[in-house]
C-alpha cells in the first residue's frame, strides 16, 4: 500500500466517524465524476441551531468527491449537487469556490475543510429567512394543480350534451312534482243517457255550471257496452219528446 493510499483510507475513516449518516459511498456512475475510483457523497446543510432535529432543512447540498491517485498532493475530483432548494447558478459558483480552496490546501487532507467551507457558504447565501422563502416557493410548485385539457367542444358534442342535460333536468323536475300533477287530465266519460240528456247529442250549448256538475260526477268508463245498455232508454226518451212537440199541432 502506497503512502497516498494509506493517507486516503485514514481520511475516509475519520470522515465516517465525524459525519456518520451524512457520509456515504456511492457508485462511480452516480457521482457525475469522470473516474472509476471509489466515490463518496457528503450531505451538507447550513448550520441552524433553531432547526429541530426532526425537521427537514429548507436547503440541502450534496458534495461529491473522489481521491485522485496522488491526493493530497493533488486536488480531489469534486462536484456539487442540489438536494433541495439550491439554484443551478449557485452550484456553479460554489464548485468554483471549492476547487479554488482545494488548490490552496494541497499537501494535507482537505475534504472536511471543504465541507466546512460549503456550510459557511450556504449560511451566507441561504440564510434562515431566504431558505424559508425558498422552501415556500418549492412547496407552492409541488402543490400547483395542473388542469388537464379536455376534448374540444364541437357542435355535435354540444348538442349531445344539451340533450342529456335536458333529459336529466326533466327527470329531476318529475321527481319533485306531486303524483296528482303527473296524472293526465282526461275528460269524464258519460253513459249513453248522460251524454244524450246533456244536450250534446242535439248540438245545444252546455253552460259552464253544467260542465262543472258533470266533472264532479264519478268517473265512468265510456265503452260500447254502456251504449248498448241505454239504447232502449234513449229511444223512449226521443219518442216522448217527439210526441210532446207534435201534440199542439194535432189539436190545432
Amino acid at each position: 500500500m502506497t503512502e497516498y493510499k494509506q493517507e486516503q483510507d485514514m481520511e475516509i475513516e475519520a470522515l465516517e466517524a465525524i459525519l456518520m449518516d451524512e457520509f456515504k459511498e456511492i457508485h462511480s456512475s452516480e457521482s457525475g465524476l469522470n473516474t472509476s475510483n471509489r466515490c463518496f457523497q457528503i450531505t451538507v446543510i447550513p448550520q441552524d441551531d433553531d432547526l429541530e432535529e426532526s425537521a427537514i432543512p429548507p436547503v440541502q447540498l450534496a458534495l461529491v468527491f473522489s481521491h485522485t491517485e496522488n491526493y493530497p498532493d493533488e486536488a480531489p475530483l469534486l462536484d456539487v449537487k442540489s438536494i433541495r432548494g439550491i439554484h443551478v447558478s449557485d452550484l456553479t459558483i460554489l464548485k468554483e469556490k471549492l476547487e479554488q480552496e482545494a488548490s490552496e490546501n494541497l499537501g494535507m487532507a482537505m475534504i472536511y475543510t471543504l465541507v466546512s467551507s460549503a456550510k459557511d457558504w450556504l449560511c451566507e447565501h441561504y440564510g434562515q429567512d431566504d431558505a424559508a422563502d425558498l422552501a415556500e416557493e418549492e412547496a407552492a410548485k409541488e402543490d400547483e394543480v395542473i388542469v388537464p385539457h379536455g376534448e374540444p367542444v364541437t357542435l355535435e358534442t354540444f348538442l349531445a350534451w344539451r340533450e342529456r342535460f335536458e333529459a336529466e333536468l326533466a327527470l329531476e323536475r318529475a321527481k319533485l312534482m306531486p303524483d296528482s300533477a303527473l296524472t293526465v287530465n282526461k275528460e269524464k266519460k258519460l253513459t249513453g243517457r248522460q251524454w244524450f240528456e246533456s244536450g250534446r247529442a242535439r248540438g245545444t250549448v252546455v253552460t259552464a255550471d253544467q260542465e262543472s256538475e258533470e266533472e264532479d260526477e264519478e268517473d265512468i268508463d265510456f265503452e260500447d257496452e254502456d251504449f248498448e245498455d241505454d239504447e232502449e232508454d234513449m229511444l223512449e226518451h226521443y219518442l216522448a219528446e217527439k210526441s210532446d212537440s207534435s201534440a199542439p199541432s194535432s189539436r190545432t
